[in-house]
């Protein structure tokens, strides 16, 4: 009897411990530390310089294509000191294998170099094992996860995964897949991500202005994470997670599209509709996001509002009400920071009226797009770097972070900080400007016709 009763309190023990140690791996993510690059002065592009590169180039550019992107970027909010690298600066422009090395070279060692040097008593070689770089259009070989691992010397079981064509969306997507592999890791385990985006093979050299367009807002950048499924160290938990994707739909599909013009040159052509197509596509993604954040009372609220006007003002009003004035859910109450894409000024517009926030919300964002301009998936860890200079980080805080790709591709995290620091207000990219910051954005004056 003795023996069956001890036998029967150690399964149970037993069974209690696997059930802890499932719940602990399940809810245990976090981000450490995090890097972002900043460029030297060389590096700056102050619009006039950029204006008299342009005129240079009569073999590439027309003068219609250089006054269309005089206008563009005039529209655009992005300053006078964001950088782009050395290779824009030759006449013409360098596109080979070895201007995109040396500008990998330079963004993603400077972000990594400023993530471990935040993360204190971390080393390398032994506490990353598993790396994960997101670069949607330079695929060099060996490839760029590679030449992490020989610039830091990590060990040889280290598992490395190189995301392509992810688009904006990189940095949230690889961190979802940290997640994945973190969950099923030892305890202590650590993930490096690296989100870049390589300018030097990107320049589009045609006449196309749909095409165009990415000359003008893209700017130098990268960022790198450090995630870990202990809470040791770590600074912020990371919470829900929501990826949506409208490729099926033509309109979505075509809006950002890689291909070559006319004359044979590659380049990426964005779409007039874009930042309609992604406000509506951001519609039906806050929807999953909205289902994965927001309390029952919110969600009721929502539910009533959708009945009333899909059935009760149908069935019993007599009068169409035209506004479609649905409940907005209270985002902007359930988050403290919003580190929304930079994809532009009038994509940060358009989210804005979608989630209802204010000027305030917005101001990481328009920011970020002001000094460093859209450097695609790495814009939102400027964001939280801007958050934190201006010391608005407190314990407890949520922020929310929303990145757009095409596809078009929505993705969302959540993070609630656990370990505020002033880090990043004397060493982060922002450290030298911050107490500049916010400036006022010149108003945008529509073209009559």
């Amino acid at each position: 009897m003795m023996v069956v009763t001890t036998t029967m309190i150690l399964v149970v023990v037993g069974v209690l411990l696997l059930l802890w140690r499932a719940r602990r791996r399940r809810g245990g993510v976090y981000l450490v530390e995090y890097g972002c690059f900043l460029g030297e002065p060389r590096h700056r592009v102050p619009f006039a310089m950029a204006l008299e590169h342009g005129r240079l180039m009569t073999n590439l550019l027309d003068e219609e294509s250089t006054n269309f992107m005089v206008r563009l970027h005039q529209k655009s909010g992005i300053g006078e000191e964001t950088s782009v690298p050395d290779s824009f600066r030759y006449l013409p422009p360098e596109r080979g294998i070895e201007a995109s090395r040396e500008e990998t070279e330079l963004v993603i060692f400077s972000a990594v170099d400023k993530a471990f040097a935040a993360a204190t008593g971390l080393v390398p070689a032994a506490d990353i094992g598993t790396l994960i770089v997101a670069c949607s259009f330079t695929t060099p070989t060996p490839a760029l996860a590679d030449v992490v691992v020989r610039r830091y010397g990590l060990r040889a079981d280290v598992r490395s995964v190189n995301l392509s064509g992810m688009g904006c969306s990189g940095a949230l997507i690889a961190i979802g897949l940290a997640e994945n592999l973190l969950r099923v890791a030892p305890p202590g385990s650590r993930v490096l991500i690296v989100a870049t985006e390589i300018l030097s093979s990107m320049l589009y050299t045609g006449r196309k202005r749909e095409m165009l367009v990415p000359n003008v807002l893209f700017r130098m950048g990268a960022a790198a994470i450090i995630m870990s499924n202990s809470p040791e160290k770590a600074r912020f938990r990371r919470g829900p997670i929501v990826r949506t994707l409208t490729a099926a739909r033509d309109g979505d599909y075509r809006c950002a599209f890689q291909e070559e013009d006319a004359e044979g040159i590659t380049g990426i052509n964005l779409s007039k509709e874009l930042p309609v197509v992604a406000a509506n596509a951001l519609k039906g993604h806050l929807v999953a996001f909205g289902l994965a954040v927001l309390p029952t009372s919110e969600l009721l609220r929502v539910a009533i509002s959708f009945i009333n006007h899909k059935i009760i003002n149908k069935f019993f009003t007599t009068t169409k009400d035209s506004n479609n004035n649905y409940y907005r859910p209270g985002f902007h109450r359930l988050f403290q920071h919003f580190c929304i894409h930079p994809g532009g000024r009038r994509v940060l517009d358009e989210v804005q009226r979608g989630l209802g926030l204010t000027d305030d919300d917005m101001e990481a964002s328009h920011m970020t797009l002001h000094r460093f301009g859209n450097m695609a998936s790495s814009s939102l860890l400027y964001e939280l770097a801007y958050i934190e200079a201006k010391g608005r980080m407190r314990k407890g805080d949520r922020v929310c972070m929303i990145s757009f790709s095409p596809g078009i591709d929505c993705s969302s995290v959540v993070w609630e900080c656990i370990k505020p620091t002033d880090h990043h207000l004397h060493h982060g990219p922002w450290a030298a400007c911050i107490d500049r910051y916010p400036v006022q954005l010149p108003k945008i004056v529509k073209r009559t016709a």
